[in-house]
């Protein structure tokens, strides 16, 4: 699965149990959860039926705050997400966007280069480690 930006992984783990595993890993790495949002639960409060997708908001402003400084607007990236989604066959994903993707699309230079590796890597350890087997 590939998207401009987006890395995505297999879980193993229903929705529900990818994102509880991935708040569990994020809190341990002493990250701060800010929101989880159930948006199959919104959609069939307004009568739709969408298939399982959730996104947790997690971070650290002591890693993001540096970005927003370079440039405000990267705020609009931070704090980190991941979604956790069902496909049509069934399969659930947990997707992230990537370092690269956030450093380019804000334009941040060489002196966050550090901050943006840190949180690449960060987002897709704690990803495989919520979408791995039990």
């Amino acid at each position: 699965m590939s998207q401009i930006g987006i890395e995505s992984v297999e879980s193993r783990h229903s929705v529900k149990d990818t994102i509880d595993r991935l708040v569990a890993a994020a809190e341990e790495a002493g990250l701060h959860v800010f929101a989880r949002i159930d948006h199959a639960h919104n959609a069939a409060q307004a009568g739709f039926d969408l298939r399982p997708t959730e996104v947790l908001i997690f971070g650290n402003p002591k890693v993001g705050t540096p970005l927003m400084l370079e440039n405000q607007l990267s705020g609009i990236d931070l704090p980190l997400r991941a979604l956790a989604w069902e496909d049509e066959a069934g399969h659930v994903w947990l997707s992230h966007n990537t370092g690269d993707w956030l450093s380019k699309r804000h334009s941040l230079g060489p002196q966050s280069a550090d901050s943006v590796a840190a949180i690449g890597s960060a987002l897709a350890r704690l990803c495989a480690s919520a979408a791995q087997q039990p």
